[in-house]
């Protein structure tokens, strides 16, 4: 299956696939979008809306754009819920000098805290100075979780993304310590460029995921690494939380971080970070700071 986006052209919000480098209008393949233009009808109609998107794909005839011609936005627009997953590398456990944790550490982003892929990501500088970047495997759920075993839990997975978890250090950690606060921002969970559905990556536990700065590598790491794999934590999460189509779990982030440098390099107004996964593709979004 192709990476499936959701994208903006000539005004209007349509779903679509990337193939061969352009972007298929699935609107004309008889596929509902959600109420923003995004992909969430096509999550929500589970192997059927799948199937058809497939099909269509496959043998497309209908409508095509140069991805130059589009702007490609987050996949969806509005999820219910947005569950984060701290300290879920071991090494990045040691750089933060924290333990690493028995069971998985949760946390929220909000739907306000979504911005696309390539959109710039903004904070005032009256509220937080200290900004920092996590590249993150994103997991989308396909359909509804409660109380799954770790052997299933892979089966509600509709696809993943790419996710870089912005975050204010000094709302963060300020005492007596506000994870949310310096977490869920405005526009502070960029993420896409699109979903690469869970059939393309039958195991999300072997993908690089790095992160640069206006270049410079600072995140390098393969999700082999964390803690906490993706079934185990979808089980987790699961028993006390209903998981639903669409929802986006951020499942932690590698060393690297400018926390856990002696000297952290906060991010600046106009700083670039590129945050990408093998597999999946990259993001790139431009930091800006606002008086």
């Amino acid at each position: 299956m192709a990476n499936l986006v959701s994208f903006m052209v000539n005004g209007e919000r349509r779903p679509g696939a990337l193939k061969d480098g352009r972007v298929l209008d699935l609107s004309a393949a008889g596929l509902a979008a959600g109420a923003d233009g995004d992909l969430l009808e096509i999550v929500r109609g589970g192997a059927d809306r799948l199937s058809i998107a497939n099909a269509a794909v496959g043998r497309w005839s209908g409508p095509d754009h140069a991805l130059g011609d589009v702007t490609l936005c987050a996949p969806i627009q509005w999820p219910s819920k947005i569950i984060c997953i701290g300290l879920n590398y071991i090494d990045h456990c040691e750089e933060a000098g924290m333990a690493v944790p028995t069971e998985p550490v949760m946390f929220s982003k909000y739907s306000t805290s979504v911005a696309g892929p390539f959109e710039d990501i903004p904070w005032y500088t009256d509220t937080c100075t200290q900004i920092d970047y996590e590249a993150e495997l994103g997991v989308v759920i396909g359909t509804a979780a409660s109380r799954v075993s770790e052997a299933d839990a892979l089966g509600h997975v509709f696809g993943y993304t790419v996710v870089n978890d912005v975050s204010a250090r000094d709302l963060q950690l300020k005492p007596p310590g506000q994870w949310d606060a310096g977490k869920a921002l405005d526009k502070f969970c960029p993420y896409g460029p699109g979903i690469v559905t869970a059939d393309e990556i039958p195991d999300p536990q072997i993908l690089d995921i790095g992160l640069t700065v206006n270049g410079e590598q600072r995140q390098k790491s393969n999700t082999n690494q964390m803690v906490f794999g993706v079934a185990e934590l979808i089980a987790f999460l699961s028993r006390t939380i209903t998981l639903m189509p669409g929802d986006l779990i951020a499942t932690g982030t590698p060393p690297g971080v400018a926390l856990g440098m002696k000297q952290p390099i906060w991010l600046k107004d106009g700083d670039v970070c590129e945050t990408t996964i093998e597999k999946i593709g990259a993001i790139r979004n431009t930091m800006r700071a606002l008086s």
